[in-house]
Protein backbone atom coordinates (compact mmCIF):
# COMPACT_ATOMS: atom_id res chain seq x y z
CA UNK A 1 0.00 0.00 0.00
CA UNK A 2 1.02 3.73 -0.48
CA UNK A 3 1.13 6.83 1.42
CA UNK A 4 -1.04 9.74 0.51
CA UNK A 5 -0.57 11.75 3.10
CA UNK A 6 0.54 12.14 6.84
CA UNK A 7 -0.47 15.20 9.20
CA UNK A 8 -0.37 15.59 13.01
CA UNK A 9 -2.59 17.55 14.76
CA UNK A 10 -1.24 18.74 18.94
CA UNK A 11 -3.16 21.23 21.53
CA UNK A 12 -1.92 24.69 20.60
CA UNK A 13 -0.38 25.48 24.30
CA UNK A 14 3.19 24.62 24.45
CA UNK A 15 4.48 23.87 28.26
CA UNK A 16 8.00 23.52 29.23
CA UNK A 17 9.00 21.14 31.59
CA UNK A 18 9.60 24.20 34.70
CA UNK A 19 6.20 25.32 33.73
CA UNK A 20 4.97 21.55 34.80
CA UNK A 21 6.53 21.58 37.57
CA UNK A 22 5.57 24.79 38.44
CA UNK A 23 1.78 23.69 38.28
CA UNK A 24 1.98 20.83 40.39
CA UNK A 25 3.75 22.67 42.76
CA UNK A 26 1.04 25.75 42.67
CA UNK A 27 -1.79 22.81 42.80
CA UNK A 28 -0.47 21.39 46.04
CA UNK A 29 -0.89 17.71 44.69
CA UNK A 30 2.95 17.57 45.90
CA UNK A 31 2.09 17.85 49.56
CA UNK A 32 1.37 14.06 49.71
CA UNK A 33 4.45 12.65 48.39
CA UNK A 34 7.56 11.50 50.11
CA UNK A 35 10.45 13.32 49.90
CA UNK A 36 12.44 10.88 47.30
CA UNK A 37 9.23 11.02 45.11
CA UNK A 38 9.28 15.06 44.53
CA UNK A 39 13.48 14.52 44.18
CA UNK A 40 12.75 12.25 41.06
CA UNK A 41 9.86 14.64 39.77
CA UNK A 42 12.32 17.64 40.21
CA UNK A 43 15.19 16.02 38.65
CA UNK A 44 13.40 14.70 35.67
CA UNK A 45 11.23 17.88 34.96
CA UNK A 46 14.54 20.40 35.39
CA UNK A 47 17.09 17.79 34.28
CA UNK A 48 18.14 16.76 30.72
CA UNK A 49 15.31 14.19 29.62
CA UNK A 50 15.33 15.35 25.69
CA UNK A 51 12.25 17.35 26.52
CA UNK A 52 11.88 20.83 26.01
CA UNK A 53 8.28 21.14 25.70
CA UNK A 54 5.01 19.47 25.72
CA UNK A 55 1.28 19.60 24.62
CA UNK A 56 -1.74 19.07 26.71
CA UNK A 57 -5.59 19.30 26.01
CA UNK A 58 -6.62 20.60 29.35
CA UNK A 59 -6.22 24.50 29.64
CA UNK A 60 -6.23 24.11 33.32
CA UNK A 61 -3.42 21.35 33.84
CA UNK A 62 -3.34 21.58 37.76
CA UNK A 63 -7.44 20.30 37.72
CA UNK A 64 -5.91 17.31 35.82
CA UNK A 65 -4.72 16.49 39.28
CA UNK A 66 -8.19 16.61 41.38
CA UNK A 67 -10.11 14.78 39.14
CA UNK A 68 -11.69 11.43 40.46
CA UNK A 69 -11.23 8.67 37.47
CA UNK A 70 -14.65 9.57 35.58
CA UNK A 71 -13.20 13.04 35.14
CA UNK A 72 -10.37 11.93 33.39
CA UNK A 73 -12.60 9.23 31.40
CA UNK A 74 -14.49 12.10 30.75
CA UNK A 75 -11.53 14.27 29.07
CA UNK A 76 -10.73 11.82 27.05
CA UNK A 77 -14.30 11.70 25.62
CA UNK A 78 -14.25 15.42 25.13
CA UNK A 79 -10.85 15.77 23.28
CA UNK A 80 -9.71 12.15 21.70
CA UNK A 81 -12.55 12.72 18.83
CA UNK A 82 -11.37 16.60 18.48
CA UNK A 83 -7.90 16.23 17.79
CA UNK A 84 -8.20 12.64 15.75
CA UNK A 85 -10.87 14.12 13.55
CA UNK A 86 -8.07 17.23 13.38
CA UNK A 87 -5.35 15.59 11.73
CA UNK A 88 -7.20 13.20 9.39
CA UNK A 89 -8.88 16.58 8.18
CA UNK A 90 -5.25 18.29 8.10
CA UNK A 91 -4.21 14.80 5.65
CA UNK A 92 -7.31 14.99 3.35
CA UNK A 93 -6.63 18.34 2.67
CA UNK A 94 -2.80 17.44 2.17
CA UNK A 95 -3.95 15.26 -0.31
CA UNK A 96 -6.74 16.76 -1.96
CA UNK A 97 -9.81 14.38 -1.00
CA UNK A 98 -12.77 14.69 0.36
CA UNK A 99 -13.65 12.89 4.02
CA UNK A 100 -16.50 10.92 2.26
CA UNK A 101 -14.20 9.70 -0.38
CA UNK A 102 -12.73 7.62 2.56
CA UNK A 103 -14.24 3.99 2.54
CA UNK A 104 -12.25 2.68 5.91
CA UNK A 105 -11.17 4.15 9.21
CA UNK A 106 -8.63 2.72 11.39
CA UNK A 107 -8.01 4.45 15.09
CA UNK A 108 -5.72 2.78 17.45
CA UNK A 109 -5.55 4.10 21.03
CA UNK A 110 -4.21 3.16 24.49
CA UNK A 111 -5.34 6.24 26.85
CA UNK A 112 -9.40 6.06 27.37
CA UNK A 113 -12.07 3.76 26.29
CA UNK A 114 -15.38 4.44 24.24
CA UNK A 115 -17.72 1.87 23.36
CA UNK A 116 -18.99 3.00 20.27
CA UNK A 117 -15.18 3.39 19.54
CA UNK A 118 -13.01 6.70 18.67
CA UNK A 119 -14.06 5.60 15.08
CA UNK A 120 -17.84 6.37 15.02
CA UNK A 121 -17.16 10.22 16.83
CA UNK A 122 -14.26 10.55 14.32
CA UNK A 123 -16.61 9.42 11.46
CA UNK A 124 -19.86 11.67 12.63
CA UNK A 125 -17.33 14.75 12.74
CA UNK A 126 -15.74 15.00 9.63
CA UNK A 127 -19.31 13.75 8.15
CA UNK A 128 -17.73 10.44 6.74
CA UNK A 129 -20.18 7.92 4.97
CA UNK A 130 -22.58 5.63 7.32
CA UNK A 131 -20.87 2.53 4.79
CA UNK A 132 -17.78 2.38 5.44
CA UNK A 133 -15.72 0.69 7.30
CA UNK A 134 -14.82 1.04 11.17
CA UNK A 135 -12.25 -0.42 12.65
CA UNK A 136 -11.03 0.35 16.81
CA UNK A 137 -7.49 -0.93 18.03
CA UNK A 138 -6.82 -0.87 21.44
CA UNK A 139 -4.70 -2.02 23.80
CA UNK A 140 -1.55 -2.11 21.86
CA UNK A 141 0.23 0.69 23.93
CA UNK A 142 2.95 2.82 22.52
CA UNK A 143 3.79 0.80 19.67
CA UNK A 144 0.05 0.36 18.10
CA UNK A 145 0.64 2.30 14.54
CA UNK A 146 2.79 -0.02 13.24
CA UNK A 147 0.10 -3.05 13.77
CA UNK A 148 -2.65 -0.81 12.71
CA UNK A 149 -0.42 -0.01 8.86
CA UNK A 150 -0.35 -3.60 8.50
CA UNK A 151 -3.94 -3.83 9.23
CA UNK A 152 -5.06 -1.45 6.85
CA UNK A 153 -2.44 -3.26 4.47
CA UNK A 154 -4.89 -6.11 4.61
CA UNK A 155 -7.95 -4.37 4.02
CA UNK A 156 -6.59 -2.73 0.88
CA UNK A 157 -4.97 -6.51 -0.74
CA UNK A 158 -8.99 -7.46 0.27
CA UNK A 159 -10.30 -3.75 -1.27
CA UNK A 160 -8.10 -2.77 -3.87
CA UNK A 161 -9.92 0.48 -4.79
CA UNK A 162 -10.37 1.79 -1.69
CA UNK A 163 -9.01 4.59 0.27
CA UNK A 164 -7.97 3.97 4.00
CA UNK A 165 -7.26 6.17 6.31
CA UNK A 166 -5.94 5.24 9.71
CA UNK A 167 -5.02 7.85 12.92
CA UNK A 168 -3.03 7.40 16.26
CA UNK A 169 -4.56 9.24 19.18
CA UNK A 170 -3.86 9.63 22.52
CA UNK A 171 -4.71 12.43 25.50
CA UNK A 172 -1.90 11.15 28.00
CA UNK A 173 -2.96 14.18 30.10
CA UNK A 174 -6.18 11.78 30.38
CA UNK A 175 -3.64 9.16 32.36
CA UNK A 176 -2.29 11.38 34.77
CA UNK A 177 -1.94 11.57 38.60
CA UNK A 178 0.39 11.79 41.32
CA UNK A 179 1.00 9.36 43.81
CA UNK A 180 4.61 7.72 44.94
CA UNK A 181 5.06 4.84 42.48
CA UNK A 182 8.43 5.49 40.26
CA UNK A 183 6.19 4.66 36.81
CA UNK A 184 3.41 6.97 37.69
CA UNK A 185 5.77 9.72 38.79
CA UNK A 186 8.36 9.22 35.45
CA UNK A 187 5.16 8.94 33.14
CA UNK A 188 3.92 12.19 34.67
CA UNK A 189 7.25 13.78 33.16
CA UNK A 190 7.29 12.19 29.80
CA UNK A 191 4.09 11.66 28.37
CA UNK A 192 2.01 14.54 26.23
CA UNK A 193 -1.39 14.30 23.81
CA UNK A 194 -0.77 14.38 20.30
CA UNK A 195 -2.58 12.44 16.75
CA UNK A 196 -1.46 11.73 13.55
CA UNK A 197 -3.71 10.76 10.52
CA UNK A 198 -2.41 8.85 7.14
CA UNK A 199 -4.22 7.95 3.92
CA UNK A 200 -3.61 4.92 1.93
CA UNK A 201 -4.36 3.27 -1.52
CA UNK A 202 -2.83 0.42 -2.67
CA UNK A 203 -1.68 1.51 -6.19
CA UNK A 204 1.66 3.95 -6.57
CA UNK A 205 0.06 7.25 -8.22
CA UNK A 206 3.11 9.48 -8.15
CA UNK A 207 6.55 7.64 -6.87
CA UNK A 208 5.19 7.60 -3.57
CA UNK A 209 6.15 5.35 -0.11
CA UNK A 210 5.03 2.12 -0.17
CA UNK A 211 4.51 -0.06 3.59
CA UNK A 212 5.62 -3.34 3.61
CA UNK A 213 7.78 -5.55 5.24
CA UNK A 214 6.62 -6.18 8.91
CA UNK A 215 7.72 -7.67 11.59
CA UNK A 216 6.66 -7.74 15.53
CA UNK A 217 7.54 -9.59 18.61
CA UNK A 218 5.86 -10.22 21.62
CA UNK A 219 7.41 -11.45 24.69
CA UNK A 220 4.57 -11.63 27.55
CA UNK A 221 7.45 -12.56 30.12
CA UNK A 222 8.18 -9.00 29.78
CA UNK A 223 4.22 -7.72 30.55
CA UNK A 224 4.27 -6.43 33.97
CA UNK A 225 7.45 -4.37 33.20
CA UNK A 226 5.23 -1.90 30.91
CA UNK A 227 1.59 -2.09 30.82
CA UNK A 228 -1.43 0.14 32.24
CA UNK A 229 -2.82 -1.39 35.30
CA UNK A 230 -6.23 -0.14 36.52
CA UNK A 231 -6.05 1.61 40.04
CA UNK A 232 -9.45 2.64 41.23
CA UNK A 233 -10.72 2.82 37.96
CA UNK A 234 -7.68 5.21 36.29
CA UNK A 235 -4.77 4.32 34.19
CA UNK A 236 -1.71 3.47 36.05
CA UNK A 237 1.42 3.43 33.80
CA UNK A 238 3.62 0.43 35.62
CA UNK A 239 7.17 0.86 33.88
CA UNK A 240 10.26 -1.05 34.70
CA UNK A 241 13.46 0.01 34.92
CA UNK A 242 14.59 -1.94 32.40
CA UNK A 243 12.43 -0.81 29.70
CA UNK A 244 15.04 0.77 27.58
CA UNK A 245 16.91 -2.54 27.71
CA UNK A 246 14.05 -4.29 26.31
CA UNK A 247 13.53 -1.85 23.68
CA UNK A 248 16.35 -1.67 22.64
CA UNK A 249 17.27 -5.84 22.47
CA UNK A 250 13.80 -5.97 20.83
CA UNK A 251 14.89 -3.59 18.01
CA UNK A 252 18.14 -4.74 17.16
CA UNK A 253 16.15 -8.15 16.30
CA UNK A 254 13.61 -6.52 14.12
CA UNK A 255 16.78 -4.64 12.45
CA UNK A 256 17.91 -8.02 11.55
CA UNK A 257 14.70 -8.73 9.69
CA UNK A 258 14.98 -5.63 7.11
CA UNK A 259 15.18 -6.04 3.50
CA UNK A 260 18.12 -3.80 3.20
CA UNK A 261 20.05 -0.56 4.95
CA UNK A 262 17.62 2.15 5.27
CA UNK A 263 18.79 5.48 4.28
CA UNK A 264 16.62 6.68 7.77
CA UNK A 265 15.56 4.84 11.03
CA UNK A 266 12.76 6.07 12.55
CA UNK A 267 11.26 4.92 15.86
CA UNK A 268 8.80 5.87 18.78
CA UNK A 269 10.19 8.48 21.19
CA UNK A 270 9.78 6.24 24.11
CA UNK A 271 12.13 8.73 26.20
CA UNK A 272 15.85 9.78 26.55
CA UNK A 273 17.55 6.75 27.64
CA UNK A 274 15.61 4.10 25.38
CA UNK A 275 16.58 6.37 22.39
CA UNK A 276 20.18 5.99 23.35
CA UNK A 277 19.97 2.49 24.36
CA UNK A 278 18.70 1.86 20.86
CA UNK A 279 21.64 4.06 18.95
CA UNK A 280 24.02 1.98 20.91
CA UNK A 281 22.56 -1.39 19.60
CA UNK A 282 22.23 0.12 16.26
CA UNK A 283 26.12 2.07 15.55
CA UNK A 284 25.66 4.31 12.90
CA UNK A 285 21.86 4.94 13.16
CA UNK A 286 21.48 8.31 14.59
CA UNK A 287 17.60 9.06 16.19
CA UNK A 288 17.33 12.53 14.53
CA UNK A 289 13.92 13.07 13.99
CA UNK A 290 12.63 10.70 16.75
CA UNK A 291 14.53 12.94 19.02
CA UNK A 292 13.36 16.10 17.77
CA UNK A 293 9.99 14.86 18.62
CA UNK A 294 10.84 13.83 22.35
CA UNK A 295 12.08 17.51 22.37
CA UNK A 296 9.30 19.25 20.90
CA UNK A 297 5.91 17.21 22.80
CA UNK A 298 7.85 14.35 24.94
CA UNK A 299 6.26 10.95 24.79
CA UNK A 300 3.23 11.16 22.62
CA UNK A 301 2.82 7.52 22.91
CA UNK A 302 1.57 5.70 19.38
CA UNK A 303 1.46 8.47 17.36
CA UNK A 304 5.28 9.26 18.17
CA UNK A 305 6.71 7.28 15.59
CA UNK A 306 4.50 8.60 12.47
CA UNK A 307 5.11 11.90 13.93
CA UNK A 308 8.68 11.01 13.55
CA UNK A 309 8.00 9.92 10.44
CA UNK A 310 6.32 12.96 9.05
CA UNK A 311 9.48 15.27 10.20
CA UNK A 312 11.74 12.89 8.33
CA UNK A 313 9.37 13.27 4.72
CA UNK A 314 10.50 16.81 4.94
CA UNK A 315 13.63 15.30 3.17
CA UNK A 316 13.97 13.59 0.62
CA UNK A 317 14.29 9.70 1.03
CA UNK A 318 13.50 6.07 -1.03
CA UNK A 319 13.61 3.99 2.29
CA UNK A 320 13.08 4.30 5.54
CA UNK A 321 13.04 1.70 8.38
CA UNK A 322 10.35 2.28 11.45
CA UNK A 323 9.67 0.75 14.83
CA UNK A 324 7.60 0.90 17.81
CA UNK A 325 7.05 -1.03 21.03
CA UNK A 326 5.47 -1.05 24.57
CA UNK A 327 3.18 -2.49 25.97
CA UNK A 328 3.01 -6.37 26.02
CA UNK A 329 5.74 -6.27 25.90
CA UNK A 330 6.04 -6.14 22.06
CA UNK A 331 7.66 -4.27 19.34
CA UNK A 332 6.95 -3.85 15.43
CA UNK A 333 8.61 -2.73 12.71
CA UNK A 334 7.99 -1.89 8.77
CA UNK A 335 9.75 -0.20 5.91
CA UNK A 336 8.61 2.25 3.72
CA UNK A 337 10.50 2.88 0.31
CA UNK A 338 9.98 4.11 -2.92
CA UNK A 339 9.64 1.78 -6.03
Amino acid sequence: MYLQSLSSAFPQTETTQQECLDVLRSSGSLDALRPRSFEILEKILTGSSGIETRRFCPEDLASVFRSDAGSLHQLFEEHAPRLAAQALSAACEKASVLPNEIDALLICTCTGYLCPGLSSYVSERLGLRNNILLQDLLGLGCGAALPMLETARGILAASPQALVATIAVEISSAAFYINDDPGVLISLCLFGDGAAAALWRSSNQDDQLGFSGFHTLHKPEHREKIRFVNDGGRLKNQLHRSVPSLASDAVAELYSSRSRDPERLIAHTGGRDVIESIEKKLPGNFLTDTRDVLRRYGNISSPSVLVALESALQSPSRHLWLTAFGAGFAAHSAELHRD
